[in-house]
């Protein structure tokens, strides 16, 4: 008995290709809908800390006239992160098993991977703002000791939430992530959407004329720094490109296409699940992109107009105004409860996205074998638990999620130049050219790295004073 589940095991991990896993793919987009599912994870952790927090500041500061850049950020990444997953789907091999590869090596350790283990770094501080800017609603909807804003309540939900997490998803299944991501993602997407839709019925109505004026591809004078940090966070960043690759292969992409074996009919397997790939790609990308439209458009018409701007643990009733200010006072539970979903989204799919990530990392460092789903799940559980724990330490010391949001997305732009370089190795050393996009695609990835490495080159420079 035990001797044939150890056989069937490895046909059962995602991570593993064996003829076994082979799956026809869907034709068209009715049969392929009950496939996608790795684009809502993704949706869910990028309609957070991003949108809330950065994009909404970014429109408080500039008001409407960044509005094209809202627009830019979330479409010029999307080249890049479908390309890396065509090379997941075709190899089974997931986003940093790819990057070690990527010469050169520094002390044997691929030098994309170094940049990413400081990319890391900073975004401990990304999500300790997250953990924090949603421990700050539970509070003030729930205070325990009197003011919400004291650090008695912060703390008790600040654990809360960490403890919480942590149970929900120690057991990493696939399934339970998506479709928590799935209800998380409902329930942000409609209220704000509505609500961004609803202001020209109210006392802060923007008009035609004030689209326009967003549209313009102009930069203000000292809001090029927010800018910066948006154009890194919201979209697709580093770090989503880069944990994208896991949920295509724990969705079954990979698996299902098969080893490759040079035949036509791996090609056109490959090519149809990466069909479905560019389908799940692109409803994630129309559900971020009118949240993160929202969200700027609340912030360029409501906080703009007041001179209001989201700072330090106030942020929460900063945001809160531009509910309160067009609906009345009792649409701030309305408000809260949205925060939580937006923000909890972040964090319900951060988590487990990077206990793989590090532990994808530590499995190139040779600290385990990444092929042994035993070890890996060991690891992931481990990372399950102290990166929730590390990051509510974090909050409660710095307590300021706009800034410690604002510095990762800077360094996240920072880090998807090395990401657009190990795309484009892989891209030429490692995928069959089988299935390599058309002239097309071609053009959009070149337009889109060329952005994304500008974005980089600026953001050293800045980071370094020359500039």
């Amino acid at each position: 008995m035990s001797e044939s589940i150890e056989r069937s095991a490895p046909a059962a991990d995602p991570y593993t290709l064996t003829a076994d896993g082979i799956k026809e793919p869907p034709v068209g987009w009715r049969a392929s809908l009950r496939y996608l599912g790795p684009g809502l994870i993704l949706s869910a952790s990028i309609v957070g800390s991003g949108e809330l927090i950065a994009t909404t500041a970014l429109g408080a500061q500039a008001g409407f006239v960044l509005l094209w850049l809202v627009i830019v950020s979330t479409l010029v990444k999307v080249a890049v992160q479908v390309e890396l997953a065509r090379w997941t789907i075709a190899t089974g091999q997931p986003a940093l098993t790819g990057y070690a590869k990527v010469p050169p090596k520094i002390f044997g350790i691929g030098w994309v991977n170094l940049l990413w283990a400081v990319l890391a770094l900073s975004k401990l501080l990304q999500l300790g703002g997250i953990i924090g800017g949603t421990a700050v609603a539970f509070s003030i909807l729930l205070p325990i000791g009197g003011d919400p804003l004291a650090f008695q309540s912060l703390l008790v939900w600040t654990a809360v939430l960490a403890i919480g997490s942590i149970a929900l998803l120690y057991s990493n299944r696939y399934s339970l992530i998506e479709r928590g991501a799935a209800v998380l993602v409902v329930i942000f997407t409609a209220v704000t959407v509505l609500i961004a839709l609803g202001l020209p019925a109210t006392p802060f109505a923007y008009g035609i004329d004030d689209l326009g004026s967003g549209l313009q591809f102009l930069i203000p004078a000292g809001a090029l720094g927010a800018a910066l940090a948006m154009f890194g966070i919201t979209g697709v960043g580093a770090d989503e490109i880069t944990f994208y690759t896991y949920w295509c292969v724990e969705k079954g992409y990979a698996r299902w296409v098969g080893p490759n074996d040079g035949s036509e009919e791996w090609v056109r397997r490959a090519n149809g699940w990466i069909r479905v790939m560019y389908k799940d790609a692109f409803v994630s990308w129309v559900i971020y992109t009118f949240g993160t439209l929202a969200f700027y458009l609340m912030g360029a018409a409501v906080l703009n107009p007041q001179g209001l701007t989201p700072e330090g643990n106030g942020m929460i009733t900063t945001l809160s105004r531009m509910y309160t200010d067009t609906l009345g006072e009792w649409a701030n539970i309305i408000f809260l409860l949205g925060a939580i979903a937006v923000l909890g989204s972040t964090m319900w799919a951060s988590i487990p996205s990077w206990s793989r990530m590090y532990t994808n990392l530590l499995a190139t460092f040779g600290v385990l074998d990444w092929q042994d789903p035993v070890a890996r799940l060991k690891w992931i559980r481990v990372f399950t638990v102290a990166l929730p724990l590390l990051w509510g330490v974090l909050y409660l010391t710095i307590q300021s999620p706009v800034i410690m949001v604002q510095i990762a997305g800077v360094m996240t732009g920072i880090f998807l130049v090395g990401v657009v370089w190990a795309v484009y190795w892989l891209r030429r050393n490692e995928t069959d050219p089988r299935l390599h996009g058309g002239r097309g695609f071609s053009v959009f990835l070149a337009v889109s790295s060329a952005a994304i490495a500008l974005l980089g080159v600026y953001s050293l420079l800045d980071v370094f004073g020359v500039i």
